[in-house]
């Protein structure tokens, strides 16, 4: 018999339970907000009166990124911008105390989680590795890639986080990696303001997602503006959802779903966000979330005020239309709170920002002013014993003591002059002791973790050299490289491959030929015209623990696809203090082959622009196979150039052709020789060994040597040591003067001491500032060949 007055209690009771859990959930949902508001002002405030250099917030967003963040799970990825602190702090990415410490730029990463300073305030990241570079559990926990500040270059990386769940979910060897992704569930919440859908990158990924069918969600906050300038004037019909409306999916098409909402409307936008979230984790398919009428109650930033560009009533509009003020008159006309308990809420808001505030300056400032004090102390000593005579270091102890809240530089600067201006060095060695134990503790928190130098280090990959038969298997470069790669991917799942034609042709030279067909479209995959995102694709992947070799067909497209590799990939170790690794292979051919834009070697760009990534350039395609093993058991990301004009020639293809590796940074003696040193690499050096070939019938001994990597450089200074027995060295490339020739110079000549073993000048011979000419014989006028080489050895011998 059933108890029906017993059921029906206990129907009333969780309905009771549901909505107590309901309305507590929004009140802290509130309270957040209101911390993070709190924050802003209070940050404000810190800039405009000095404690910290420069603020940008998020005020006018907290109810909109409070909602998203109810729906952001487990092993999902965040690609956002630095705008989003009411989203952290909701997740628990961040925290108050940790907003403040990186305000200040505290540069101890127990108080700046996210970047020890390195990156101006709500500039985030999650690990996505252990100290010994072992992936993180990534399913287990909310995941952020580090941000950035370009506009929209959190864009090309979406992408790829993305994309990689795709992969999860479509490529059965992958299922076992539950660390890694759970089955491909994972969305990618990309976040961006406005005004900078203007740029390219937008527009790109937004069309590459929607050709994919990626699980990637975009929230677009449309506060109006772009800085000064009103979004009539950066986005076709004032409305970025109204432009892309032929995007949106319709039965039997591809594209994406686009929805509006109101950033100040919390019930509406936690139901769209929901329903929303939900489908694209369940198809894949890409969404935009257009939030419009944000507001900006402190303008853009503290270097401006948006008084001086927007109306009175635009400011009025704004006040009354506040996210934070319309979900306080929503809770109370609900019932959810009384005023009295709203306004209560505020209350404790500023009291935990006054806190955290207070806090994160005490941890910041202290460690300064004890050393401060320290220096002071030392510097008083040395003037007591007579050692300034010009008045400098009175001058200097002068300025440092009086100053209540010093900078690690005022204190460097003090002790520096007191080392420097001292009357002898004995009267300063207490005083420099000190100073040299401060440079190596400020390099230690402002000069380190561009490279990984842990377990997962490529420069700590032990050297298995190549073996070959006693008679050698012959094959063209492209057919080396094609056996490879069906090895690799036959025993590595984790390895994909993508690129412009890479997929069903093989690439344009046939290096991945049939592998499609062997291992499927989602591991070597056919892409757009699009080598911004194509990075970004390779990036993304990167970072959720696939080993992507991202193709870029030609080296002179690089420039289109180098902004995320310079910006985000090179930086991504040291803005990090090693907590994200980003194993990408950027595989391109370059160097000389035909005309203007097939036949460049921008080299000197390259390693100037890439400091942070390795640069790999190969003289052929058995010493590229080699790279790729060694740079795959490594967590570093890299560029690999192919040589274009050496697919064709013929190579002896090891019998470890999967295993040796080649060690990176150790350059290779290619012909002894003891009158002069030629340093090159890549296609450049078969011209220089006939010259030297051909040098030897005039009785001058050539050594040659190829360096294998620009970065890094020769770190065992072989080619110092080769300069020690020929004491006449020369420096060759395909890039302009000044590229990288100038940079083997420097790293010879100035890092490793190389001037200290000279007999006649050293020298440098690259091609012609211009673009390479046309043909045959504009290859020949344009860059280096056997006859300027012999001229310019004649000429060296002759000093």
């Amino acid at each position: 018999m059933t108890n029906n007055n017993f059921s029906s209690n206990i129907t009333n009771d969780l309905a009771e339970l549901s909505y107590e859990s309901f309305k507590n959930e929004v009140i802290n949902d509130y309270k957040t907000a209101c911390i993070s508001r709190e924050a802003s002002l209070m940050g404000r405030r810190e800039v405009l009166t000095g404690k910290a250099k420069f603020g940008i917030f998020g005020d006018g967003k907290e109810v909109p990124q409070i909602a998203l963040s109810k729906f952001f799970k487990a092993g999902d990825w965040r690609s956002g911008y630095y705008r989003d602190q009411s989203w952290m702090m909701a997740s628990g990415i961040t925290t108050p105390d940790q907003f403040f410490s990186q305000l200040y730029g505290d540069p101890d990463p127990t108080h700046d989680f996210h970047s020890a300073g390195r990156n101006m305030n709500s500039h985030y990241a999650t690990k996505n590795r252990d100290i010994n570079g072992n992936w993180a559990n990534l399913t287990a926990q909310l995941n952020t890639a580090a941000d950035m500040a370009p506009t929209a270059g959190q864009m090309p990386r979406a992408l790829g986080l993305a994309a990689a769940s795709k992969t999860f979910r479509n490529v059965e060897e992958l299922k076992a990696f539950t660390n890694l992704s759970n089955n491909g569930n994972e969305v990618c919440f990309c976040t961006i303001g406005d005004a900078s859908t203007s740029e390219g990158h937008f527009w790109e990924v937004v069309n590459a997602a929607s050709v994919m069918q990626v699980p990637l969600a975009i929230f677009i906050w449309d506060d109006g503006y772009g800085i000064s300038v009103p979004k009539a004037m950066q986005t076709t019909k004032a409305s970025i959802s109204e432009a892309l409306k032929g995007f949106q999916i319709e039965p039997g098409t591809n594209g994406l779903n686009i929805y509006n909402v109101k950033a100040w409307d919390y019930a509406g936008m936690c139901e769209v966000f929901e329903t929303g979230i939900a489908k694209i984790r369940e198809t894949h398919t890409p969404a935009i979330f257009h939030v419009e009428e944000v507001t900006q109650p402190q303008g853009h930033s503290t270097s401006g005020s948006h008084e001086r560009y927007k109306t009175q009533e635009r400011l009025e509009w704004e006040r009354e239309w506040d996210c934070i003020r319309k979900m306080k008159e929503w809770i109370v006309e609900n019932d959810l709170a009384t005023l009295e308990q709203v306004e209560e809420l505020e209350i404790e808001a500023k009291t935990i920002i006054k806190n955290a505030r207070q806090k994160a300056w005490s941890d910041y400032i202290e460690p300064i002013k004890e050393q401060k004090q320290y220096a002071v102390n030392l510097i008083k000593k040395q003037l007591d014993n007579g050692a300034d005579y010009t008045g400098e270091i009175q001058k200097a102890y002068n300025q440092l003591e009086k100053t209540k809240e010093p900078l690690r530089r005022d204190i460097m600067h003090a002790l520096g002059i007191a080392v420097e201006m001292s009357k002898t060095r004995e009267q300063a060695v207490f005083v420099n002791n000190y100073y040299n134990k401060l440079k190596e503790d400020n390099k230690g928190l402002y000069n380190s973790y561009l490279y990984d130098n842990g377990p997962k280090s490529a420069l700590k990959v032990a050297e298995v050299k190549a073996e070959f038969d006693a008679e050698p298997v012959i094959k063209n470069g492209f057919e080396i490289l094609n056996t490879y790669f069906d090895q690799l991917f036959k025993n590595n799942p984790l390895v994909v491959a993508f690129g412009e034609d890479l997929g069903y042709i093989g690439d344009v030279n046939q290096g991945f030929a049939g592998l499609q067909a062997k291992y499927g479209a989602y591991r070597i995959a056919d892409s757009g015209i699009r080598e911004l995102s194509i990075m970004g694709q390779g990036i993304g992947m990167a970072l959720r623990g696939l080993r992507p070799i991202a193709e870029i067909q030609y080296l002179d497209y690089l420039l289109y696809g180098l902004q995320p590799l310079s910006d985000d990939v090179a930086s991504l170790h040291y803005r990090t203090v090693g907590q994200q690794s980003c194993p990408i292979i950027v595989r391109t051919r370059g160097h000389r082959l035909e005309g203007i834009w097939h036949s460049g070697s921008p080299m000197g760009m390259i390693v100037n622009s890439l400091r942070g990534m390795y640069v790999c350039v190969p003289r052929n395609m058995v010493q590229a196979a080699g790279m790729y093993n060694t740079l795959l058991q490594s967590n570093d990301p890299a560029i690999v150039i192919e040589c274009l004009n050496g697919y064709r020639l013929k190579e002896k293809q090891p019998t470890n052709l999967s295993d040796f590796t080649v060690p990176l940074g150790i350059p290779e003696t290619l012909k002894e020789g003891s009158d002069l040193t030629i340093v090159s690499y890549g296609s450049t050096l078969r011209i220089v060994m006939d010259a030297a070939e051909k040098l030897e019938q005039l009785d001058i001994s050539v050594e040659v040597i190829d360096v294998q990597t620009l970065l890094p450089f020769d770190t065992n200074h072989k080619i110092l040591e080769s300069l020690k027995k020929t004491s006449r060295i020369l420096f060759v490339d395909e890039d302009v003067p000044g590229g990288a020739v100038s940079y083997m110079y420097n790293q010879v000549m100035e890092v490793q001491r190389g001037y200290r073993y000279l007999d006649a000048t050293p020298r440098t011979l690259a091609a012609q500032a211009h673009r390479p000419a046309y043909g045959s014989d504009g290859d020949y006028f344009s860059k280096p060949n056997v006859e300027d080489i012999i001229t310019m050895v004649k000429d060296m011998m002759a000093e």
